[in-house]
């Protein structure tokens, strides 16, 4: 299914017209995902263009951090050398995970059994005859 449908539909990877529009781009790293990164050609500004093809469906949750300073300039060169090696204290990122089953939900959501904590007894309910 991938082969077929991948030529026409922007929301499962590159597209062929952006498969050809990256001819003639460097290549300049890959992250933990499997996203791959391109550089080249000039923007309006004369800042080079920058690009990331997404290894499954277009989420830009799924870009690194690293990575998103790299795409939008914040460091001019490729994380690796760039930034510092992570912190031990560091946790890896995640992707978003609205709309999932691992979504967070707070106490007293419908989706966790929708009981919440009793009032602290600073609440009073209104009644109509009060």
């Amino acid at each position: 299914m991938g082969l077929n449908l991948n030529p026409f539909t922007w929301w499962t990877g590159a597209t062929l017209g952006t498969i050809i529009g990256l001819r003639g781009k460097a290549r300049v790293g890959e992250d933990a995902l499997g996203n791959v990164y391109y550089e080249g050609g000039k923007d309006t500004a004369g800042n080079p263009r920058r690009w990331v093809i997404y290894s499954g469906s277009n989420d830009a949750s799924l870009v690194a951090p690293e990575w998103f300073s790299w795409l939008h300039h914040q460091v001019d060169d490729v994380p690796d050398r760039a930034l510092p090696a992570p912190r031990v204290w560091q946790k890896p990122a995640v992707a978003n995970m609205t709309g999932t089953a691992l979504a967070y939900r707070p106490p007293g959501a419908l989706e966790k059994g929708g009981h919440r904590a009793a009032a602290t007894g600073d609440y009073e309910a209104w009644t109509p005859d009060a």
